[in-house]
């Protein structure tokens, strides 16, 4: 076959539609899709039935970062600050702390086992020192799976922030690797310049996008979701520009924006979780297709030695003495360390190696994408089977015909009110965006001339509109009266 555009495009899609439908009916079997889009990769590529020849690291690493952005976003996106507030030290400990204690025990371990140099062993941990968002948010969602407590906020904010970590002790270690002359000083300065011009940076970027999407008034309605992926790079590529961490950056970005009111956010939330899902599936595929099955096979006794170790000790090791000050219960500290999913992060920080033609590249890559196939196949296929037997887990709810009976039994907790805007209202003309509503408080529907419709942010007040409100709290409701200019004597 000659290698045209077309040709590319038609292979590409047809790898798309096998991945989609195949994920479809996996998940009845607890098979995690991310493994089956490997598998399908693999088959594809040139050992496989497919025959398509790929061994371009650097292409493969550019579509690494780039798939990670839309994830990283689509994850801070859907974290509600409530629901992290409450987790926020534990998590950032578990993404700072625990990914340095997993990294070195790990890293120490490798050393001890093989020939590697100290510096080497350190960047194999580094490398699959981070749970993976990808992998952690599709098999949570995916599974349903429902957990106690805090135990699913948690483990969703230390994946979400815990790649920026991973990155820096990755850079850091194969900086030595290349250098091994570099001062400890001079890492310490990169890893904190790093963390701080990141966050820094993910914050204000955070305020600054919010004010671009509700000010800039766009005539049309599909280039807000536009505006927010241009948003995203501009301030993951600014960042590393000005020498931050770009991935922390674009995660607290997003965490900030979800956490607001944006013109069109239910457009743009559902854009980007598409896209999540989609750029999972282009990321595990092509990761699928770099690699070549008979490297793979010589390293299986020392791939399933360090990935036990990595599952059942230092993960594990990590999570329990990195949450020693908090007052977490021992079965919810091990259901956590079990959920340190390894997947695609791992195989794309990887390539760096590769990329920088260190000596041991290949086989650091080869054992990185071994221990990450492992990981999901044990953890990711038995996070139901373990959060039933630490019992961290909780009844499935059924699906309710009705939409607002399935959101009241999906947060029981909710308080749903029906207020009517009255002629003589001061909020008439508004914008919803305008209301500045208290966080966890939406207008999910708004009835108008006998007529039910989803309303967005640019949506404007008119009188004697019916709004359908839903909060978590009380005293969130009373927040919501003073937005919308009434007292409770007024609610009709």
């Amino acid at each position: 076959m000659n290698i045209t555009i077309e040709n590319i495009i038609l292979i590409g899609s047809i790898l798309l539609f096998i991945s989609i439908v195949a994920g479809k009916t996996t998940y009845k079997f607890g098979i995690p899709t991310l493994l089956l889009f490997l598998t399908i990769g693999m088959l594809a590529g040139s050992e496989g039935i497919g025959g398509i020849h790929f061994e371009d690291s650097a292409i493969t690493q550019f579509i690494g970062v780039v798939s990670l952005n839309f994830i990283l976003f689509s994850g801070g996106l859907d974290t509600q600050w409530s629901n992290v507030k409450p987790i926020l030290k534990e998590g950032l400990v578990l993404s700072t702390v625990g990914v340095l204690l997993t990294a070195t025990i790990l890293g120490l371990f490798v050393w001890r086992i093989t020939d590697f140099s100290l510096f080497e062993s350190l960047l194999l941990g580094s490398i699959v020192s981070s749970t993976d968002a990808a992998a952690v948010f599709s098999i949570l969602r995916g599974q349903n799976v429902r957990l106690k407590n805090n135990i699913r906020p948690t483990l969703e904010l230390e994946s979400g922030s815990n790649d920026p970590m991973a990155y820096v002790l990755t850079i850091t270690f194969l900086s030595l690797v290349i250098n091994p002359e570099k001062s400890f000083w001079s890492i310490l300065l990169l890893f904190i310049q790093q963390m701080a011009i990141g966050s820094l940076a993910g914050y204000l970027f955070g305020r600054l996008s919010k004010w671009t999407i509700n000010r800039i008034g766009l005539d049309f309605e599909g280039l807000y979701p536009v505006l927010a992926i241009t948003l995203m790079f501009i301030t993951f590529s600014a960042t590393n520009f000005i020498g931050g961490n770009g991935f922390l950056a674009i995660y607290i970005c997003a965490v900030y924006l979800g956490n607001h009111s944006l013109i069109h956010k239910t457009n743009i939330m559902r854009m980007f979780d598409g896209l999540a899902w989609l750029m999972q599936i282009i990321l595990f595929l092509t990761l699928g297709l770099l690699v070549f099955p008979s490297q793979i096979v010589p390293l299986i006794g020392i791939g399933l030695l360090i990935a036990a170790v990595l599952i059942f000790v230092a993960r594990p090791l990590a999570v329990i003495i990195a949450m020693l000050p908090f007052k977490t219960k021992f079965r919810n500290k091990i259901f956590v360390s079990w959920v340190g999913l390894r997947g695609a992060v791992p195989i794309v920080f990887a390539t760096y190696p590769l990329l920088a033609g260190i000596e041991k590249a290949n086989l650091i890559f080869n054992i990185v994408f071994f221990i990450s196939v492992t990981s999901v196949i044990i953890q990711g296929t038995s996070l139901s089977v373990i959060a039933k037997w630490l019992k961290v887990g909780t009844p499935e709810i059924k699906k309710s015909a009705s939409a607002t009976e399935a959101l009241k039994e999906e947060h029981p907790s909710s308080i749903l009110k029906k207020i009517r805007v009255k002629e003589t209202s001061k909020i008439i003309g508004k914008k919803l965006v305008d209301l500045n509503f208290p966080q966890n408080s939406i207008i999910a529907m708004i009835e108008r001339d006998k007529k039910y419709f989803t309303p967005n942010g640019s949506t404007i007040i008119h009188s004697n509109d019916v709004l359908d409100i839903i909060t978590d709290k009380e005293e969130n409701l009373l927040k919501v009266y003073e937005c919308l200019c009434i007292e409770n004597n007024e609610i009709s």
